[in-house]
C-alpha cells in the first residue's frame, strides 16, 4: 500500500500541510515539529515525489474558485455572485484569471478539483463554502497546494487561511435583539447541517437562548436548502407545531424570502404574525416586500479578502496562515415586530 502525507500526518498528530512544509524545509516550522515528522517519514519509509513539486512552480496566473454541488441552486441565490464580484476585483488588479470549479454532487466536484491541481490548471484555489469533513481540504493539504477558505475550517484552524464573519457573535446579537423585542419561542431555520456557517450560528442562537432562560424544541431546529422549496420545507415542519413560534432566525436571505413567500399562501403575515431576521443582506433583502431586517456580512469584502489572501499565497509561498474575520451590521428594516405590538395586532 502507498504510503501518504496524510498517513504521516495521522502518526505524526499535524495537519497534511505541516508535513508538506517539513519536506520542502519551511522556516515556520519549529525543528521540534520538523524532527517528530522527519522520525515518522522514516518510520514508514515515505519518500516525497519531488517531480511533482517541481512542477508545482510553474504559473499559470489563474485561481481556482470552488463553489457547491448544483451549480444552478448556487447562481440562484445572490451571496456567490456578490463573493465572486470580490474576488474578481482584486485578481483584476493582480491580472489573475479565475476558472470556476463545480459538479452535479460532491464526488464530482471533488474529481474536478483533483484534476484541476494534477493538471496545474490553476495556482491557487479559494473555496467558497465550508463544511465537516471536507475531502478536497484534506487533498489540497496533503498535496501543499495554495487554498483559500470562505468560512471557517472544521479543522485544522491554525493551518489554514480563511476568511468569515464571527457567525457565533452574529447569531447571539440577532437572537438577543428578538429577545429584547419581547420574544420568547424562537425558531431556528438553516441551511445543511454539515456547514459550517450554519453549525457557529445556531451555536449562538442556542448558547444565547440558554443564558436567557428560553428553551427551543428540537422540531423548531431545522437544516434545509437555500432555495424556496427549502421554505417550503421549513414551514410545513413549522405548521405541524400546535402554534407557531413568534420569530424565527434564518441563516439565509434567499431562504426567507422563501419562508414569507410559503407563510403567506397560508394567509400568515410577516410581521403581524410572525417576525423574521437574516442572514447575507443581499440586493433583494431591501426590495423585498416587506423590507427584510437582515446582517449585512459584507459579502464583496469577503471575496475581496479571499482573493488578496490566495494571491500573497501563490507569490509568497512561506507565508504564515492568517485567520481574516470580516465585520457584519445588522440592518433593521421590516420583518420584525415587538411580541407587545404583535398582540395588540391580533386583538
Amino acid at each position: 500500500m502507498t504510503i501518504t502525507i496524510k498517513d504521516v500526518a495521522k502518526l505524526a498528530n499535524v495537519a497534511p500541510s505541516t508535513v508538506s512544509r517539513v519536506i520542502s524545509n519551511s522556516p515556520r516550522i519549529s525543528e521540534k515539529t520538523k524532527r517528530k515528522v522527519r522520525k515518522v517519514m522514516d518510520e514508514l519509509n515515505y519518500h516525497p515525489n519531488l517531480n511533482a513539486r517541481s512542477l508545482a512552480n510553474r504559473s499559470t496566473k489563474s485561481i481556482g474558485l470552488v463553489l457547491p454541488p448544483a451549480l444552478d441552486a448556487s447562481f440562484q441565490n445572490p451571496f456567490f455572485a456578490e463573493v465572486i464580484r470580490g474576488v474578481t476585483a482584486y485578481s483584476n488588479q493582480k491580472e489573475y484569471s479565475l476558472y470556476f470549479i463545480t459538479g452535479k454532487n460532491e464526488e464530482e466536484v471533488e474529481q474536478t478539483v483533483n484534476k484541476t491541481v494534477r493538471g496545474r490548471r490553476v495556482d491557487g484555489i479559494i473555496l467558497l463554502y465550508s463544511k465537516e469533513n471536507d475531502n478536497i481540504i484534506d487533498y489540497l493539504s496533503e498535496h501543499n497546494f495554495p487554498f483559500v477558505l470562505v468560512g471557517k475550517p472544521y479543522h485544522y484552524i491554525e493551518d489554514i487561511t480563511y476568511v468569515d464573519n464571527d457567525n457565533y457573535a452574529a447569531a447571539r446579537e440577532v437572537t438577543n435583539y428578538l429577545i429584547d423585542q419581547g420574544h420568547k419561542r424562537i425558531a431556528f431555520v438553516g441551511g445543511e447541517s454539515s456547514l459550517l456557517v450554519t453549525k457557529n450560528r445556531l451555536r449562538g442562537f442556542q448558547d444565547t437562548m440558554q443564558l436567557n432562560g428560553l428553551s427551543v424544541k428540537e422540531e423548531e431546529i431545522i437544516f434545509t436548502s437555500f432555495t424556496r422549496d427549502g421554505g417550503r420545507k421549513a414551514v410545513n415542519q413549522l405548521m405541524e407545531q400546535s402554534e407557531l413560534p413568534s420569530a424565527i432566525v434564518v441563516t439565509d436571505d434567499v431562504l426567507s424570502l422563501g419562508i414569507i413567500s410559503v407563510f403567506q399562501e397560508h394567509g400568515i403575515s410577516v410581521p403581524k404574525d410572525i417576525s423574521i431576521i437574516s442572514f447575507n443582506n443581499a440586493i433583494l433583502a431591501e426590495l423585498a416586500n416587506p423590507p427584510l431586517t437582515s446582517v449585512d456580512i459584507n459579502i464583496f469584502q469577503l471575496g475581496y479578502e479571499a482573493a488578496k489572501n490566495i494571491i500573497s499565497k501563490i507569490e509568497e509561498p512561506d507565508g504564515s496562515e492568517k485567520s481574516i474575520l470580516v465585520p457584519y451590521k445588522l440592518i433593521v428594516r421590516d420583518t420584525c415586530m415587538k411580541k407587545e405590538d404583535l398582540e395588540l395586532v391580533k386583538s
